[in-house]
């Protein structure tokens, strides 16, 4: 489990293909404190680390990851958002996010308000997931609040903290981001699609 508080942001340093997994290496500030076995969000995917040189570690993404998700537009020397997985005990400063991605999104409108800015996401209804007004929604690993909620597209706020310290900064209109709907709406919406 996480909690969509991005940590770190790592930069991509190697893409290797093998069969119809994907190796990615990783530099990032927090390699030193990792551990083999140890799961981290990438831009909200959850991997585990399978090795680790110096500041640089990796993880391998099956095919279902891959289809599902952004993982495969990666390119070496883009960065991505990381979380390390949540310890019990601890405050939960964001929300429950599992680091299973849902589906994409691409993002359709950008707009500076005077010291935050307004993303605007499309995402393809036909999958069933739902977002609600003041509702939770990850964002390439980012627990964030849903604002101007519809059908099938939904905008979120940024403050400054959030777009300076994630790959926010990055996004236009065109970049396809994760989504991950929140774990409490998936399951009241699979419990009411049962009863009817």
């Amino acid at each position: 489990m996480f909690t969509g508080i991005i940590e770190d942001i790592g930069t991509i340093q190697k893409l290797e293909k093998e069969a119809q997994n994907l190796h990615i290496t990783v530099k990032a500030k927090i390699t030193p404190e990792l551990k083999i076995d140890q799961s981290v969000a990438h831009n909200g995917i959850c991997l585990t680390v399978v090795a680790i040189n110096g500041n640089d570690y990796t993880v391998t993404a099956i095919d279902e990851t891959i289809k599902k998700t952004n993982i495969s537009a990666l390119q070496v020397g883009d960065n991505v958002n990381l979380e390390r997985a949540m310890k019990l005990g601890a405050r939960l400063d964001g929300h429950m996010v599992q680091g299973h991605v849902d589906q994409t999104a691409v993002c359709t409108h950008v707009e500076e308000t005077e010291g935050s800015w307004i993303f605007s996401f499309e995402y393809d209804a036909t999958l069933n997931n739902i977002t609600i007004e003041k509702g939770s929604v990850t964002i390439n690993g980012v627990s964030l609040t849903v604002v101007n909620s519809k059908k099938n597209s939904f905008s979120v706020a940024i403050i400054p903290y959030t777009y300076e310290h994630t790959n926010f900064n990055t996004f236009k209109v065109g970049t396809v981001v994760n989504l991950e709907f929140d774990v409490i709406g998936k399951y009241v919406k699979r419990l009411f699609e049962q009863q009817n």
